[in-house]
C-alpha cells in the first residue's frame, strides 16, 4: 500500500505527515502494522503528541430520525513530544491492536457496504490537533465467527445488509459504545420468518452471539421478534454442528410461537 497524504501543510513552511499501512487486512484481536512519516518544513516545529487509532461511522437513533456519528476507539499514543527540524524526516513505526469487538467489514473477500472503519492519525502541534484522512482497514471474521456465518449460508439465508449502531446489548461482554448487526433474509422453509439479525461481541477467549428473529407481519397480526444470546469459545467452536444448532433453535422458537 503506497503512502497516503494525511495532513496538509500546517501553516507556511509547516511539516507534513503521511501514513503507510504494511497490511490493511486484519481480524479482531489482530495487529495493524505501519509507520507514520513526518517531513519537516522550512521552520522547526514542536510536536506535542502523535496518536493512531480506529474510527467508525455509526448510526444513532433519535425519536424522529437516524443520524451518523463518528466514534474514535482503540487509540494508541506513539511516543512523547519531540521537535521536527527543517527538512528532517521522522519515521515512527507502530503496531495498532484491533479490539476484539471491532465489527467485521469484509466477508469472503467481499466488502460490506456501510462498514466505514479505518485508521486515523492525529498530530498535536503548537497546542492544536490535526486529524488526517481515514485509511481503510479490512476486518475479516474470526474463524468462530466465520463458522456461524457459513452456517446461515448453508441453511439458505441470504445476506441483506450490515450496520453499526450506537448503544449497548444488555447481558453481553460489550465494552465499545457501539455494535454491529448483520442481517439475513430467511429462506422459504422458514415461511413465517422475515429475517434474522446477527451480532458478535468477542473478547480474547470467547464471544457472545446474539440472534434476533423478525417475524413476517400477517393479515391479522403485526410482526414480532424473538431474541437469543449464547457464548461460543474462540478455540472450541469446531465441536458444534452450527447448521444443525441454528436450525434446531429456529424450528423450536418458530414452532413455539406458531410462526412456522
Amino acid at each position: 500500500m503506497g503512502f497516503k497524504r494525511l495532513l496538509a501543510s500546517m501553516g507556511a513552511g509547516g511539516a507534513t505527515v503521511e501514513t503507510e499501512l504494511t497490511e490493511s487486512n486484519v481480524v479482531p484481536g489482530g495487529v495493524v502494522q505501519g509507520e507514520v512519516r513526518i517531513q519537516g518544513g522550512s521552520v522547526s516545529q514542536q510536536i506535542e503528541g502523535l496518536t493512531v487509532g480506529l474510527q467508525a461511522r455509526v448510526e444513532v437513533e433519535t425519536t424522529d430520525q437516524e443520524l451518523k456519528q463518528t466514534i474514535n476507539f482503540g487509540q494508541q499514543q506513539l511516543g512523547g513530544a519531540f521537535e521536527v527540524q527543517p527538512g528532517a524526516v521522522h519515521v515512527v513505526p507502530f503496531g495498532l491492536e484491533i479490539p476484539w469487538e471491532t465489527p467485521v467489514t469484509a466477508i469472503d473477500g467481499q466488502q460490506l457496504r456501510g462498514m466505514d472503519i479505518g485508521l486515523t492519525t492525529e498530530l498535536g502541534i503548537a497546542r492544536a490537533l490535526d486529524s488526517g484522512d481515514l485509511d481503510p482497514v479490512n476486518v475479516h471474521p474470526l474463524p468462530a465467527q466465520q463458522a456461524i456465518l457459513d452456517a446461515f449460508i448453508h441453511l439458505g439465508f441470504r445476506f441483506k445488509s450490515a450496520d453499526m449502531e450506537r448503544g449497548h446489548i444488555r447481558g453481553t461482554r460489550q465494552q465499545l459504545p457501539f455494535y454491529q448487526e448483520i442481517e439475513f433474509f430467511a429462506p422459504p422453509q422458514y415461511r413465517g420468518l422475515n429475517q434474522v439479525e446477527l451480532s458478535f461481541i468477542a473478547d480474547d477467549r470467547e464471544m457472545d452471539v446474539i440472534l434476533e428473529m423478525d417475524k413476517k407481519p400477517g393479515i391479522f397480526s403485526e410482526g414480532s421478534d424473538s431474541f437469543r444470546s449464547f457464548a461460543v469459545g474462540l478455540n472450541d467452536f469446531h465441536a458444534t454442528d452450527w447448521p444443525g444448532f441454528l436450525n434446531e433453535w429456529l424450528a423450536k422458537e418458530g414452532g413455539r410461537r406458531n410462526w412456522f
